[in-house]
């Protein structure tokens, strides 16, 4: 299990924001946490911590009035650690060469995929061809309706008609070099995991899959591990201390870093 870290950023700063409560009107979130540094000085930590394959997601769209100052910070992320961190958020083909001469690993794409409520093959043929397989990350992250968990896309605001499941998971793979997978409902809320969740993708792990959502404590890890039989990353976002939380940065990589082992 590695860790995965992250960097949020909303209305040009970072954040730790509650999934489940983004709006594109008047570029509304529920914050937990708003940081004093900008993200090169995340993206400098995690190049020192020497841990890769975190995450850069902006959170604002294209049409918002914050969309530049947004980008702007993430472009500096990944200059500031060229090669370690990947970058999500309207991502399309016509963009997504530009955030990889910046320096970002692998562009994480949900929204262009997942049109109309399915997924868009045609969309994702594009992209696939745009940066190939070993630098597109694909972004199942999930709401639970009906027992059920279905990818959520546009900041996480509207359902898919898709569900997270292992033929999902087979359909996609051949397509994306791994998954980065927000359980929203928990999202920042650093109050516990979704245990169903985590079960369903570590019964499958045939390539990495990113699991974020919820985690509060090490043992919540400890859960990961076991429910996730050891396949899973994970991302922890409130609860670290660079975040405000309480979980200590430096152990969460010690203690992930043990399990890798």
């Amino acid at each position: 299990m590695e860790f995965r870290p992250c960097i949020d950023i909303h209305n040009g700063s970072v954040k730790q924001i509650v999934g489940g409560s983004l709006k594109d009107k008047a570029d509304y979130a529920t914050e937990n946490f708003v940081s004093q540094q900008d993200a090169a000085f995340y993206a400098r930590l995690y190049k020192d911590s020497g841990i890769k394959g975190g995450h850069i997601i902006l959170l604002n769209p294209s049409t918002s009035e914050f969309y530049e100052k947004t980008k702007a910070q993430a472009i500096s992320a990944l200059g500031t650690y060229r090669n370690g961190l990947q970058v999500g958020g309207g991502i399309t083909p016509d963009n997504a060469q530009e955030f990889i001469d910046a320096g970002a690993q692998a562009v994480i794409v949900t929204s262009y995929v997942f049109k109309d409520g399915k997924i868009n093959y045609d969309n994702l043929k594009k992209i696939y061809n745009a940066v190939g397989r070993e630098h597109l990350v694909l972004d199942l992250s999930c709401r639970k309706k009906d027992g059920k968990y279905y990818i959520v896309t546009d900041r996480w605001q509207k359902f898919t008609d898709e569900i997270v499941n292992e033929k999902m998971l087979d359909n996609l793979l051949e397509y994306c070099t791994e998954f980065l997978i927000h359980a929203v409902d928990v999202e920042g809320k650093a109050n516990g995991i979704e245990d169903e969740l985590v079960s369903i993708l570590g019964n499958w792990g045939k390539i990495p899959i990113t699991y974020a959502g919820g985690v509060s404590s090490f043992e919540d890890l400890i859960k990961i591990r076991e429910l996730g039989k050891n396949k899973l990353n994970v991302t922890i976002g409130s609860a670290l201390d660079i975040f405000g939380g309480s979980m200590d940065y430096n152990k969460v990589i010690e203690f992930c870093e043990g399990e890798s082992k």
